[in-house]
C-alpha cells in the first residue's frame, strides 16, 4: 500500500513542492541534453563528443563532492536547492554565447561542453540538497515509499525531458518557435536548439519558483567546516565510513554501477537508434523517453510491494537486465522494440529504488544527509565518467554498436553476480545484519 508520507497536512504539502520542483528541474536538464547534442551537430562536432556532453555534466559531481554535502546541510535544503537550479539557468543562457566565444585554435562547440559543464555544477550541488530532505521529512519505513515517488516522479521528468527535446528540435515545432516575431526585439534565436534552449530554460524557472515554495524542516546540522583540507578529510572519513558499513557497501555498489550504466545506455540507445533502426536524433530521444517509462513502473512496483527490510532481496533483477539489454541487437520490429525497452527499464527501476532507500537510510543513520548524499554521488559519477569515458573510446575505435551493446549487457549481468556473492558472504558473517535496517540515528 502507498503510505501517504504525510499524515500531516504540512508535511504532505512540503512533499508534494519536493517532487514539483525536482519534476521541472529534471525535465528541463533531459531536454537541454538533446539540444546540446544537436546544437554539437550543428557546429559539427566530431560524433564522439556526444556522450562526452554526459562526462562534462558529470565532472563537478566528483570534483565538488567533498564539499557540496557540506553546502547542502549549510542552509535550509529548499534554498540550497534554489541556489543550485540558479546555477543551471546560467549554464543554459552560456550555451547561447558559443558562436560569440571565439578562441583561436578552439573551435565553438568546445563552449557547447563548458556551457554543460555549468549546468552540471548546479546539479552536483543540487543533489546532496534533494535527496537529503527525504531523511529529514520522512521516517526510515517511509523512505522506500517515498524514493519510489522521487525516482517515478524523476523518470517522468526524464521521459518528457528527453521526447520535449526530441519535439523542439524537430522540423515543425522549431520552425513554428523561429516564426515567433518580438516587435522592435532582436533575439538573435536564429537556430532549432537555441528555440529549444529559450523554451528549456522556461522550465528552469518554473522550478526556481517551487524551490522558494520548499519549506524548512526545522533540521539543523553541526556548524559545517569551510576550510578545503578538513571538508576532503571530513569527507574522506565519511567515505570510508559508508564502504565499510556492510548494508552501506551493498546498496553503494548497485547505486555506483546503475547511475553508470543508465547514463551508459542513453547514449547507446541513441547510437543504436541511429544506425540498428535509422532513426534521426528527434525520434531516438523518444526511444530513451520509452525505456524511462519502464523505469517509473518498476519504481513504482518496487514501492509497493518491496519494504526497506527486504531490499537486497531485489539483486538478481540487476543479472536479468543485464542480459535482456543484449537481446536488442536482434531487435528490429518496432512494437517489439518498445516492449524491450519499457521491461529494460522496469527491471532497472525495480532493482534501484530499494537499493536507493536503504543507502539514504544507512547513510543517515552513519552520518548527515547531505554527507551522505555527497558520498553517493562522488561514487555513482566516477562510474558515470569512467563509462562514459570507455564508450567513447570504443566510438572513437569505430566499435560497431551491437558489439557495444553486448560487451555493456555481459559488464552488467557479471558486476550484479559479483554483488549477490558479496552480500551473501556478508550475511555468512552476520546472519542477522538485516537487524540494522530500520534502526533510528543515535
Amino acid at each position: 500500500r502507498l503510505v501517504d508520507p504525510l499524515e500531516r497536512t504540512a508535511l504532505k504539502r512540503g512533499f508534494y513542492t519536493i517532487m514539483a520542483a525536482q519534476f521541472f528541474s529534471s525535465l528541463a536538464d533531459n531536454a537541454l541534453l538533446i539540444a546540446a547534442i544537436a546544437l554539437l551537430l550543428q557546429l559539427e562536432g566530431p560524433a564522439w563528443l556526444t556522450p562526452l556532453l554526459k562526462f562534462f555534466f558529470t565532472v563537478s559531481y566528483v570534483l565538488l563532492a567533498a564539499f557540496v554535502g557540506a553546502f547542502a546541510d549549510s542552509m535550509p535544503k529548499g534554498r540550497v536547492m534554489f541556489v543550485t537550479n540558479t546555477i543551471k539557468i546560467a549554464g543554459c543562457a552560456m550555451l547561447f554565447f558559443h558562436d560569440l566565444v571565439a578562441v583561436p585554435g578552439i573551435a565553438p562547440y568546445w563552449f557547447v561542453l563548458v556551457s554543460y559543464a555549468v549546468v552540471g555544477l548546479g546539479a552536483a550541488a543540487y543533489s546532496p540538497a534533494k535527496y537529503g530532505i527525504l531523511t529529514e521529512l520522512l521516517p526510515p519505513e517511509q523512505l522506500v515509499v517515498a524514493n519510489g515517488w522521487i525516482e517515478g516522479l524523476t523518470v517522468g521528468s526524464i521521459v518528457l525531458g528527453t521526447v520535449l527535446g526530441g519535439v523542439l528540435i524537430g522540423a515543425k515545432v522549431s520552425a513554428m518557435l523561429l516564426a515567433i516575431d518580438i516587435p522592435l526585439i532582436d533575439t538573435g534565436i536564429d537556430t532549432a536548439p537555441e528555440a529549444a534552449i529559450t523554451v528549456i530554460a522556461v522550465f528552469y524557472l518554473v522550478a526556481a519558483l517551487f524551490n522558494l515554495a520548499i519549506p524548512d524542516t526545522g533540521a539543523r546540522y553541526r556548524h559545517q567546516e569551510r576550510h578545503p583540507v578538513r571538508l576532503v578529510v571530513d569527507f574522506a572519513h565519511c567515505f570510508t565510513t559508508l564502504w565499510r558499513d556492510k548494508l552501506g557497501q551493498i546498496s553503494l555498489a548497485v547505486t555506483t554501477l546503475f547511475w553508470g550504466a543508465g547514463a551508459t545506455l542513453q547514449f547507446i540507445v541513441l547510437k543504436w537508434a541511429e544506425q540498428h533502426l535509422k532513426l534521426p536524433l528527434s525520434q531516438g530521444a523518444i526511444l530513451q523517453g520509452v525505456s524511462a517509462v519502464g523505469i517509473a513502473l518498476g519504481a513504482v512496483l518496487a514501492a509497493r510491494v518491496i519494504p526497506l527490510k527486504k531490499a537486497v532481496a531485489v539483486l538478481p533483477v540487476g543479472i536479468a537486465m543485464g542480459f535482456f539489454v543484449m537481446v536488442l541487437i536482434g531487435v528490429s520490429w518496432m512494437p517489439l522494440v518498445y516492449a524491450l525497452l519499457i521491461l529494460v527499464g522496469a527491471l532497472a527501476g525495480f532493482f534501484v529504488v530499494p537499493m536507493n532507500a536503504l543507502l539514504q537510510h544507512r547513510g543517515h543513520v552513519l552520518m548527515s544527509a547531505g554527507h551522505s548524499i555527497a558520498v553517493q554521488n562522488f561514487n555513482e559519477n566516477v562510474s558515470i565518467l569512467v563509462m562514459l569515458a570507455i564508450y567513447a573510446l570504443m566510438i572513437r575505435l569505430d566499435l560497431h554498436i551491437n558489439a557495444i551493446i553486448v560487451i555493456f549487457g555481459a559488464f552488467v549481468a557479471a558486476a550484479m553476480f559479483l554483488v549477490m556473492r558479496w552480500n551473501a558472504a556478508n550475511h555468512r558473517a552476520d546472519p542477522h545484519l538485516d537487524r540494522l535496517i530500520g534502526e533510528s540515528k543515535h
